[in-house]
């Protein structure tokens, strides 16, 4: 009973990204940078950080963002990302062809994100 009223107090959103093509570590090294920031903060960090795994969370920040505003009534400047986690997804076993016929395994990382976004406290 205690979780159903504290959910109904604050209101958060809860987005996850499956099987992203790039590593656990890289994805891990731009979400700890924007873990408990505001939405504006949130966006203008992903926005001049240098890493490929940016554009894949500033997608998931915008979605969560929407959803919120859409569900809750919450304007944007309202939010701030809450929880952030980063898990390792499948990895996918490649083959890279080497001399004399031989063959070198690649295995090719994915990861799993989950975004929680609430509101300010007041």
């Amino acid at each position: 009973m205690e979780k159903r009223k504290k959910s109904l107090m604050s209101p958060e959103v809860r987005v996850t990204a499956e099987h992203i093509n790039i590593s656990a570590s890289k994805m891990r090294r731009v979400v700890d940078q924007i873990r408990y920031r505001s939405y504006e903060q949130t966006l203008m960090i992903l926005e001049f950080m240098p890493y490929r795994a940016c554009s894949y969370v500033l997608q998931l920040v915008s979605a969560a963002a929407a959803n919120t505003s859409r569900t809750a009534g919450l304007g944007k400047a309202e939010l701030f990302v809450g929880r952030a986690e980063v898990s390792g997804g499948k990895n996918y076993k490649r083959v890279r062809p080497r001399a004399q016929g031989r063959a070198y395994p690649i295995r090719k990382q994915t990861c799993h994100v989950a975004l929680v976004v609430r509101q300010k406290r007041s």
